[in-house]
């Protein structure tokens, strides 16, 4: 029997005017996005719409700004949400599902989410690190580089399972660069460093992840009414403790999405949303799943075709 995903978009999606129509046409999204604001001590909203760029990229803003704007969606949606059998995000992305299952109320995802980009820009600060892009190598090759590159001057590993020939490291500038010159002598097509505030899902996040250990413990987390794809397991996660657990562990660990997307398959998945800004999860859906039906839902346009 055929089923649905939904799928919510992480960091590197935003793009400067996103949610804007949303924000015109709801008075609830309005006050969604005046929650974020409060949060942060910064008018979200103005910066999703109007950037600059280089600041809505910052990740203490990223963050909460693609969570809004997914939550945003679903908001609009209401009764008109399509009937789906699974939900998972890519990285902060899973905030944005959990909500979606019932999980976490919306207002805790958002507050999490403030917390949570706070905490991970400043380890970036704490402790300097970056990411590459690696493409056309095995995930074995990769782990076997990354395991070579590390050493006592710094660490990198695997942050993203992309798919089965993209993936992103992650660690210490030294040990990443390293890595890269490798994956190239090992004929990656491709190698390169990626333009981000430090080293995400990787050791050195160490620090947040304590600060989201210790926040999260006074948030509530429900039993998911449909199952969620957890990004540390790429399993469905039952229970609101386990959830808890993973988004701790989430920090430090890959995102196994490619992982994810080979599970919905085994799983009958053929139909595919996106919540949220962009098609950054529908790019990889499409080579990695070959889903039936695929569907955006980023604009106001987009929810008016439903």
């Amino acid at each position: 029997m055929s089923k649905t995903v939904f799928l919510f978009p992480g960091q590197a999606s935003q793009y400067v005017g996103m949610g804007k129509d949303l924000y015109n046409d709801s008075n609830k999204v309005r006050k969604l996005y005046q929650l974020a604001s409060d949060e942060i001590g910064e008018d979200i909203a103005k910066l999703s719409f109007e950037g600059p760029s280089e600041e809505l990229k910052r990740t203490r803003f990223t963050q909460p700004a693609i969570l809004v704007h997914a939550l945003s969606v679903l908001t609009i949606l209401e009764e008109r949400t399509p009937a789906f059998d699974f939900a998972c995000g890519h990285s902060l992305g899973e905030y944005a599902a959990l909500a979606a299952v019932g999980a976490m109320t919306f207002e805790d995802a958002i507050k999490a989410v403030v917390k949570r980009a706070s905490l991970m820009e400043e380890a970036c600060q704490k402790t300097p690190g970056t990411m590459a892009a690696v493409m056309g190598l095995a995930p074995e090759k990769v782990d076997e580089i990354c395991k070579q590159a590390t050493d006592n001057n710094g660490v990198v590993i695997p942050a993203n399972y992309n798919s089965k020939i993209q993936i992103a490291i992650s660690g210490s500038v030294v040990s990443v660069e390293k890595a890269v010159e490798l994956a190239k002598e090992a004929k990656a097509k491709r190698a390169m460093l990626l333009e981000v505030g430090g080293a995400f899902h990787s050791p050195l996040m160490e620090s947040a992840k304590l600060g989201m250990e210790a926040y999260l413990s006074g948030i509530t987390i429900s039993d998911p009414k449909t199952p969620i794809v957890a990004n540390v397991t790429a399993k469905t996660v039952l229970t609101g403790d386990e959830i808890r657990k993973l988004l701790v562990d989430q920090i430090t660990s890959p995102v196994r999405w490619a992982q994810t997307m080979a599970f919905l398959v085994e799983n009958e998945v053929s139909t595919v949303y996106e919540i949220g800004p962009g098609k950054v999860l529908s790019g990889l859906a499409k080579r990695e799943m070959r889903p039936e039906k695929m569907i955006n839902l980023d604009t106001l346009e987009d929810i008016s075709k439903l």
